[in-house]
């Protein structure tokens, strides 16, 4: 690489891809701040920061994460900005976002 080459200071995929994602924002979790990229989903960013369980199930209370990954089993879900019952595998991550697990229904039952 040379030094007027454009994709200099990124490494590795992204350099491969060409990729340029945007600048890194916040979103929290659960009050905890955790970095994000334009594109990640509210899954990837709960993952890249260590997160693997998001969510207990309505009867026994059992954690639960990502699945299946693509939005057909519902094991992802999440309270998203007041909104529960969110699929962190598909709800893009935006700035500002307030992430916060979810416990049963996701309502004040």
């Amino acid at each position: 690489m040379t030094s007027h080459d454009p994709n200099a200071a990124v490494s590795g995929p992204l350099r491969l891809a060409r990729a340029r994602p945007g600048p890194p924002f916040t979103v929290t979790f659960d009050g905890r701040e955790l970095p994000a990229l334009p594109g990640q989903t509210v899954a990837t960013v709960l993952w890249a920061a260590g997160i693997t369980s998001w969510r207990t199930t309505r009867d026994a209370g059992r954690p639960r994460g990502v699945f299946c990954g693509i939005g057909v089993c519902y094991d992802c879900l999440v309270t998203v900005d007041g909104r529960p019952n969110q699929r962190a595998c598909l709800v893009p991550a935006v700035p500002g976002a307030a992430v916060r697990t979810q416990e049963g229904t996701g309502h004040e039952d």
